[in-house]
């Protein structure tokens, strides 16, 4: 993955989010993950040592809450952000721009992986085509025939349940966005294709 913050703009970004109120480590790495929709998601290692950094040169002070540090931008930290606003904006830019090459290589694994997927249905299907061949026929209206309908209606509607919950589940948690949106049409888009191979094959 190429980088996503140039050299200093994740510490110019940093005091940026803390300008919006003090934020435990865990919330600013929540609301950078955020910022770019669940593409990327910063490490503990990449944000803590920064933060720490401030902390250092005057910029940010800590407090503590129990075991958890909270963040909060000084005086100081205000200062720089606001003689560095110019700064700022490009870093949106950049941000925004990660976020479309992030939503865009994402989007390419996701396909590439479901192109495999499908040659496997695929490769599955035809196996039991040529096992169902060598096996005697009951009839198009037999009740095996009847039972295998019903037992696959039965799984596209568990399915169908599970990921609604799961949705929910997520939503409850996290904003939905334009990537995860777009994320999850895909990957039902090629799974309705596959399925669909499978079944005028």
């Amino acid at each position: 993955m190429a980088t996503v913050f140039a050299h200093g703009a994740l510490r110019l970004y940093l005091l940026a989010l803390l300008e919006g109120g003090p934020k435990h480590g865990y919330d600013v790495i929540r609301a950078l993950s955020d910022r770019f929709g669940g593409t990327y998601s910063p490490s503990a290692g990449t944000v803590y040592p920064r933060l720490a950094k401030l902390e250092e040169e005057g910029l940010v002070a800590t407090t503590s809450d129990g075991r958890r540090t909270i963040y909060s931008i000084t005086e100081a930290g205000l200062a720089e952000l606001n003689g560095r606003r110019d700064e700022l904006k490009e870093v949106e830019q950049d941000i925004s721009a990660s976020v479309r090459r992030l939503a865009d290589e994402l989007r390419n694994d996701i396909r590439a992986n479901m192109l495999g997927l499908r040659a496997d249905l695929a490769a599955t299907a035809e196996a039991a085509k040529a096992n169902a061949r060598r096996m005697p026929s009951e009839g198009r209206y037999s009740p095996t025939n009847h039972r295998l309908l019903k037992e696959a209606e039965m799984m596209l509607q568990s399915f169908r349940d599970e990921l609604r919950v799961e949705l929910r589940q997520y939503a409850a948690r996290e904003a939905l966005t334009e990537v995860t949106l777009e994320t999850v049409r895909t990957v039902l888009d090629q799974a309705r294709k596959a399925v669909r191979a499978t079944l005028r094959g």
